[in-house]
């Protein structure tokens, strides 16, 4: 297979919180790291404003001068007090970031050697993300079947040697920090995902970057935030991904504070599962 490289990068939250440096970095080193593509798992604005939004554009712009770019909505890019639960209809929370991204909520880009397909989770104050929590309302994503079999539709199609990703904003796996999960009804939505024929997941939505292996099959890759939100004080990450025929290697990119620069750091490398 051909091997692919992909720059994961998540919670941009254009608006009080983003670091203005980390962002003018990201623009600067990205396009010179010629990945395959640019992969922006949602959060792109805090308060889903049009100034944010349009300063978000103007980012993916930058970013993906020199490769194509898949791009999501998170919880904050929804519009949730526009329509709570659906009632108003689902398109008036969307109506922004449709402006300004156009109107696929959950795109698919192709690639030579693998084919990346979005699932959306964030679906603001919606039935099937409310918990016992008032503290997780707007925050937390579901996963609708309706999702997944799209996403394994379109896998089906795809080369049988071609790298099967799924993006979606909410994080998979549990924070190693904050100890969340990023969807309600969490198991159901992992034992969906194991079915769909994926080989990677990236997600973000917990600001603290990470990665891991679900049941010995797909690889998840989490990326953190470029705000100064990170879990623990931590510094900002974004993960430079590469796949292989026979392995998937996830990469942190550290901010280095004192330098005012991304680092590369720790690097995590896993086998890819062979489908039968």
């Amino acid at each position: 297979m051909t091997a692919v490289t992909l720059a994961h990068v998540s919670d941009l939250h254009f608006g009080r919180d983003a670091q203005l440096d980390q962002i003018e970095a990201l623009e600067a080193l990205i396009p010179g790291l010629r990945p395959s593509a640019v992969v922006i798992s949602g959060d792109l604005t805090q308060r889903a404003r049009h100034g944010e939004f349009q300063r978000a554009l103007a980012f993916v712009k930058q970013v993906g001068r020199a490769s194509p770019t898949l791009v999501i909505p998170g919880n904050h890019d929804v519009e949730w007090w526009r329509s709570p639960f659906g009632l108003l209809g689902s398109a008036r929370r969307y109506r922004k970031y449709r402006r300004y991204f156009g109107p696929e909520l959950s795109p698919r880009l192709e690639l030579p050697g693998a084919v990346l397909a979005a699932a959306l989770t964030s679906h603001g104050v919606a039935f099937g993300s409310m918990t016992w929590n008032l503290n997780d309302t707007a925050v937390k994503g579901h996963l609708p079947a309706s999702e997944v079999a799209r996403v394994a539709r379109s896998f089906a199609g795809a080369p049988p040697d071609a790298a099967r990703v799924i993006v979606m904003h909410h994080n998979l796996l549990r924070g190693a920090i904050s100890g969340r999960m990023g969807l309600a009804r969490w198991r159901q939505a992992q034992a969906a995902l194991l079915q769909s024929g994926a080989d990677l997941v990236l997600c973000g939505h917990d600001h603290q970057e990470g990665c891991g292996q679900l049941d010995n099959a797909f690889v998840v890759g989490t990326a953190g935030t470029h705000t100064d939100r990170c879990r623990g004080d931590r510094p900002s990450a974004f993960n430079l991904v590469a796949i292989e025929q026979d392995s998937i290697s996830i990469q942190h990119h550290r901010w280095e504070r004192a330098t005012h620069r991304f680092v590369a750091s720790d690097l995590q490398r896993f086998a890819r599962v062979r489908r039968a």
